[in-house]
């Protein structure tokens, strides 16, 4: 039997150097040959390349891609002393064809797909870098709202109040003092949570600190769409470097990720009444050509079963129509997922 063991953390590093690739590859526009392969199972992807049956061109791109596979044989260490997965895109600009690459230290699914852009799903399944997260910090008179993509900042705003520290004099005098202040800090926050609200557009997270009773007192502001994507972090303050607000982000969006694979098994066990499933991979293939499929549930370790070439024709299919595709890592949902061939499927409407 497989031991699976829980997958850890990318390195804050690792995670930046991989959002700049991808951010290379987004400005790739044309069709695209994707490769991602296990380490050491270089010679069985190009005898997968060669078994394909594509066009003169695409020939062409998979010939350049096996020789930079071969290469990469010969010389691991240039993607990485500790690469577990190995990612090139082909594809062709001004009549000539470009090769990039990059490897990893993290498990992604075997891959072989011809798209009309670089195939980055697994990045942003398994890498998490392909999220909105909101960082907020606050205390009493202040704020920093920043909207991250990956490991970029894509929007950011600060606001502030003048406050003043605490009353002299006492009695009456103090009260009413006291009373102004929390009124101003109320109004303030209200600010900083309707800035929140407009900032919060397709973010998945929103991750909130700072020092003192601030962070708490601002909560209370926010409605209850924001408060079910806030995490309170310890430790965040204004001057916390980038290097430790990546490991932040990094580890609440894993955290967010394998939530979110836990909904989808459970979206799936209570579909299975309706009739609105699908687990052997014949009955899966059938609802992918009608385009029944609404969501592919699919082992990031599928490349070690015997279905395994039908899997990669499986995803291929579903990454032409409007299925979404969700690569599991979690070792008690890929133990779940081999019983079923190593997919499952939720679909739109029932199959006879």
């Amino acid at each position: 039997m497989t031991s699976h063991t829980e997958p850890s953390e990318i390195s804050s590093s690792e995670w930046l150097s991989l959002n700049q690739f991808l951010q290379e590859l987004k400005e790739i526009n044309t069709q695209c040959i994707s490769v991602y392969y296990p380490y050491g199972k270089g010679q069985n992807t190009i005898q997968l390349l060669q078994e394909t049956n594509r066009s003169e061109l695409l020939k062409k791109i998979e010939i350049k891609i096996g020789k930079k596979i071969l290469e990469l044989k010969k010389n691991p260490v240039s993607v990485g002393n500790f690469t577990k997965t190995l990612c090139i895109f082909g594809w062709i600009k001004n009549g000539k064809i470009e090769i990039k690459v990059i490897g990893t230290s993290q498990k992604l699914p075997y891959i072989y797909m011809v798209n009309k852009k670089p195939y980055v799903k697994p990045f942003s399944d398994i890498l998490k870098t392909n999220y909105n997260v909101l960082l907020v910090t606050v205390d009493q008179k202040t704020a920093k709202i920043q909207k991250f993509h990956g490991s970029q900042i894509i929007q950011e705003s600060k606001l502030k109040i003048d406050l003043q520290g605490r009353h002299k004099k006492g009695g009456q005098s103090q009260g009413r003092f006291l009373r102004a202040r929390q009124t101003k800090i109320h109004v303030f926050f209200k600010k900083v949570a309707n800035k929140v609200r407009l900032m919060s557009d397709n973010s998945e997270l929103i991750l909130l600190g700072g020092s003192g009773n601030g962070k708490t007192e601002f909560y209370d502001e926010l409605n209850s769409e924001l408060t079910s994507k806030c995490r309170f972090v310890d430790g965040l303050s204004f001057t916390t470097p980038v290097k430790d607000i990546h490991k932040i982000i990094i580890h609440h969006l894993y955290e967010y990720r394998k939530k979110h694979m836990e909904e989808l098994m459970q979206k799936y066990e209570k579909l299975v009444k309706e009739g609105l499933t699908a687990k052997r991979n014949n009955v899966i293939n059938r609802a992918l050509k009608i385009g029944s499929v609404e969501t592919l549930i699919v082992s990031t370790l599928f490349h070690t079963k015997p279905q395994f070439k039908n899997i990669l024709k499986m995803l291929e299919e579903a990454k032409n129509t409007s299925c979404k595709i969700e690569f599991a890592m979690s070792p008690k949902i890929i133990k779940k997922l081999e019983i079923d061939d190593s997919v499952l499927a939720i679909l739109r409407y029932k199959i006879k």
